[in-house]
């Protein structure tokens, strides 16, 4: 399957499992608006090689954080551990994690106008991606009426009766929409379609601003292209500079680094995942399990395989009406145990509707690790008000998710509107 077949394909979430029309509105108008506090999973015990800090960030993306902690630190950014990437265009709280055994010498405070540590302490391992319990959102809706406050204790209920979709969302795939198709790209090893993709001006849509820079990089005049991007647009600039410095194709788009690379590749899987979630909501098969399912035991994350025989067991079902199991569908990789009969071919229905074939992943090309996700989480502590202040009315929603899970799913359940799983660029 082609490249531009594929750009057809929209990676983002496209059921509702709520009924009825949702309130509209806006969200993350300003920072205050969004607010993500991290659960954690453990508390540092006092002592140990890693320095623990309690980071408040406002308007900061994941990146920028990490890299002024990595400078003001002077650590590589492997010696940093975080559970979680947290939104942009928020307040967010979260741990992280620096490697600096005790008796080595240590900066000054941390001095940045939008970042505050909270607290330090020190624990005996590093941070890893999801050592978390959850997150705790609190959000505010504007643009809206605060009277449609009163439909959505019954979307809630149904939410938390059958749980959150568990799509990966908006973030996952960019402002352009187009990760997973550098990750596609990028598993076919076709670098120079990757380096048109992002720095080109025939690939997926992007903003009218940047029509002069990618179209620098179409006549190669790279030195020119790369002076008009910023560093908000780190992989843009780094791939860009990388030709202007005299290097192509592979390396110049391996240049942006391991971690953008893998994002790439985790955004294909996500697109997949997605679709199969799209086929569970359609044939209504999100809250219960199907022969050879591959169920997800919500307390380990352990899975196992759903046959005939488990079927027939009643605490089988009681297990998943008490949202204890859940189905589980594929993060497409190494590894991945797949699932079986109707249930394996509507995965393997929507890999290939992505542009990709079970023989491409084993090729040895490009290797990366696959897993399951659940297909639904539970939603706890939901609440919802409305009120006013200095900026206009608002209706606020707060409830608490487990790891991996997207705030700006929920919301679009609610909101049912395409700016509630809106993008910007960072």
């Amino acid at each position: 399957m082609s490249v531009e077949a594929v750009r057809d394909v929209n990676p983002l979430p496209q059921r509702y499992l709520t009924a009825g029309t949702g309130i509209g509105g806006t969200i993350k108008t300003r920072p205050e608006d969004f607010l993500v506090e991290e659960v954690p999973l453990y508390d540092p015990c006092g002592t140990g090689e890693h320095l623990y800090l309690g980071i408040q960030k406002t308007g900061v993306s994941h990146m920028e954080l990490i890299s002024h902690l990595r400078r003001h630190f002077d650590v590589p950014r492997r010696a940093i551990g975080f559970a979680g990437m947290k939104d942009k265009a928020a307040v967010t709280q979260q741990t992280i994690s620096i490697y600096l055994p005790e008796g080595r010498w240590m900066p000054g405070p941390v001095q940045h106008e939008r970042i505050d540590v909270l607290w330090t302490s020190r624990h005996t391992n590093k941070i890893r991606l999801g050592h978390l319990a959850g997150n705790r959102f609190s959000i505010r809706i504007r643009d809206v009426d605060p009277v449609k406050v009163t439909v959505i204790p019954a979307m809630l209920a149904r939410l938390h009766d059958v749980c959150l979709p568990n799509y990966f969302g908006s973030q996952r795939f960019g402002y352009r929409r187009n990760n997973h198709l550098l990750g596609l790209l990028l598993l076919r090893q076709d670098f120079d379609g990757m380096a048109a993709e992002l720095l080109g001006s025939t690939g997926s849509a992007f903003p009218e601003y940047q029509l002069q820079r990618r179209e620098l990089f179409d006549e190669g005049r790279f030195e020119a292209a790369a002076a008009m991007w910023t560093p908000a647009d780190r992989n843009e600039l780094t791939v860009c500079k990388a030709f202007a410095g005299g290097r192509s194709g592979g390396s110049a788009v391996r240049a942006v680094g391991r971690t953008a690379l893998t994002f790439w590749i985790s955004a294909l899987q996500s697109a997949v995942f997605n679709r199969v979630l799209d086929r569970r909501l359609l044939d209504e098969t999100l809250d219960h399990l199907v022969e050879g399912d591959l169920a997800w035991k919500h307390d380990n994350g352990a899975v196992f395989r759903v046959t005939a025989a488990e079927l027939s067991r009643p605490e089988l079902s009681q297990r998943v009406a008490a949202r204890d199991v859940s189905p589980s569908g594929p993060l497409w990789g190494a590894g991945m145990t797949s699932a079986e009969g109707a249930v394996g071919v509507i995965e393997r229905d929507a890999l290939h509707s992505l542009g990709v074939s079970c023989d491409e992943l084993e090729s040895g090309l490009v290797r990366f690790k696959g897993a399951r996700r659940p297909l639904r989480v539970p939603v706890h502590n939901a609440v919802t008000d409305a009120g006013a202040d200095e900026h206009g009315p608002y209706i606020r929603v707060a409830f608490d998710l487990p790891p991996g899970a997207y705030a700006t799913v929920l919301l679009r359940e609610i909101m049912k509107t395409p700016e509630s799983e809106s993008s910007q660029p960072e």
